[in-house]
């Protein structure tokens, strides 16, 4: 990345900042300053050195930019935002005097990889899951920056660095401004590059975090499409397309976009700050919702984006197939099916021709007989959700292998909360007297309570109506369940149909549940 820079600039390439910094390489440089990979020889660490030009440096309202630059940033610590390690001013040692230098540095972390605008420029545009993840990354860091009253003004895909791993960090707060800060502007001049300029800030008015927010919207553009949404002859010309006409519509570039990801890109581009987004927060949300439903869509996800993935909140990590909520035990199990095909096909045939029989392992009872199901007996039930938890795969609790599972969506709490509960339930038509159950499970440790029904109510999901105005009758109260547990059930005076299974507490420090096999026993 090189910009052009003033003709009287001269590289420091060599010299030995406050005699600990040693400059190896010029990394970028600008109007104002250049930036330098550099090797701490005190900590023994790569870093990165932004070093303000001397002629810039002599302009008193400048110089004191590039302190606030380094005042500000150090008082973020969030993993998506560069940090800044040290600050220092030369001119001190005989080795910076002589190469002419007497400005001010900032001392940063090192990030090996490369900007966001070099990956756009090679790759074009990224897949929908990427993107958002990165935009999710950068949002987090602008709404830490925001709490501590810092608007970067100047978000763009130049300022944004991609790790070697994956990861983005934003980074050059150098027109950043504390919301309480006054003065320090450049008269006749748009503070920010104008691809990416909020109107408000383009008409040189009044900036806050939905400037950041509108700034972000058109990076998320560029990530999806590949280009900027306005080009223009001058920067001005470009800015004020900013001010007057609306960002285009995503979905023309990318029709297979989703519409919330589509929305999101128009509600945090909005001209009237009214309908923009109010807050980094509240994009947040959005882009954490929009991405679990491409990651959805798409099927899969790899690198960085899973760890983003893991990162969700329960409501927006429900949308997610089971093979994205557990990467690990997904590729595991690629790998068994892969060497097991055959055996599977046989297995599921056998199925589909006489029903399930009883998994191997449960316990029988002299006297007492297993109910036969077939797979499609099973449901996922979960009234006081928002959607099925796990659907796909809910006929694995009654399909005879108990290294099949059915799993809960991930909770923060043990406890399930907001709700009381959630869970499946069979459908043994026409009806059975049930006297016994054993419950099979990887994650020993749930709490457990069994219901019955002959019809219970479909009510519309969140609906507050409880298990029992719904038609569910308790059988057994809240049990804690072990790996095989066999639950004694209350005698009924009839046989009932539906026989529900309703988790009511995760596992000691789980953040879901998973059920193997039930069975049924009369």
């Amino acid at each position: 990345m090189s910009f052009a820079g003033p003709a009287n600039r001269r590289s420091l390439s060599g010299t030995a900042l406050g005699g600990r910094y040693r400059l190896d390489a010029e990394i970028a440089h600008g109007g104002m300053s250049t930036v330098y990979r550099a090797f701490d020889t005190v900590l023994e660490r790569p870093v990165a050195i932004k070093a303000m030009h001397r002629d810039v440096a002599a302009d008193s309202d400048q110089l004191e930019r590039f302190r606030r630059e380094a005042r500000s940033v150090a008082q973020l610590s969030h993993p998506h935002i560069v940090t800044v390690i040290d600050y220092g001013e030369g001119g001190h040692s005989e080795q910076e005097r002589q190469a002419g230098w007497v400005g001010p540095y900032i001392v940063l972390e090192y990030v090996d990889g490369e900007t966001l605008k070099s990956l756009i420029r090679r790759t074009g545009s990224l897949e929908a899951v990427v993107a958002l993840a990165y935009a999710l990354e950068i949002a987090r860091a602008l709404a830490a920056a925001h709490e501590h009253m810092i608007v970067h003004r100047d978000v763009k895909p130049q300022n944004i660095l991609i790790s070697e791993e994956g990861a983005a960090k934003i980074t050059d707060f150098g027109i950043a401004r504390t919301l309480t800060e006054q003065g320090l502007t450049m008269d006749g001049r748009v503070l920010g590059t104008t691809d990416y300029v909020s109107p408000e800030q383009a008409l040189g008015e009044h900036v806050s975090g939905q400037s950041d927010v509108y700034s972000l919207g058109v990076v998320l553009y560029e990530m999806l499409t590949g280009e900027v949404p306005f080009r223009g002859e001058t920067p001005v010309a470009v800015a004020m397309r900013h001010v007057r006409e609306e960002v285009p519509d995503v979905q023309r570039a990318r029709p297979e976009l989703s519409a919330a990801t589509a929305a999101i890109v128009e509600k945090a581009t909005a001209k009237d700050l009214a309908v923009r987004y109010p807050d980094m927060p509240s994009m947040i949300a959005d882009v954490e919702e929009a991405l679990a439903i491409e990651a959805a869509r798409a099927g899969h996800a790899s690198g960085e984006v899973t760890s983003v993935l893991r990162t969700l909140p329960a409501p927006a990590r429900r949308r997610l197939p089971l093979r994205m909520r557990h990467p690990v035990r997904w590729t595991l199990g690629i790998a068994l099916i892969a060497g097991a095909v055959a055996l599977v096909a046989v297995f599921a045939l056998r199925h589909a021709e006489r029903g399930t029989g009883v998994t191997p392992g449960v316990r029988s009872t002299p006297g007492l007989v297993p109910v036969r199901l077939a797979q499609e007996s099973a449901h996922s039930y979960n009234p006081f959700g928002t959607e099925e938890e796990d659907p796909a795969q809910v006929g694995n609790i009654v399909d005879a292998d108990a290294a099949t599972t059915w799993s809960t969506e991930y909770y923060h709490e043990d406890t399930l909360a907001p709700k009381p509960g959630t869970g499946v339930y069979v459908d043994a038509a026409p009806g059975v007297e049930v006297k016994k159950v054993e419950i099979q499970t990887p994650t020993p440790g749930l709490e457990m309570a069994i219901y019955a029904s002959d019809s219970f109510k479909e009510l519309p999901y969140g609906d507050s109506a409880s298990l029992k105005a719904r038609g569910w009758h308790q059988l057994a109260g809240s049990v804690v369940v072990g790996a095989n547990q066999s639950i004694a059930l209350r005698p009924v005076d009839h046989p009932y149909r539906y026989y529900l299974f309703w988790i009511t507490r995760l596992p000691p420090e789980s953040e879901s549940a998973q059920i193997a096999e039930v069975t049924l026993f009369r």
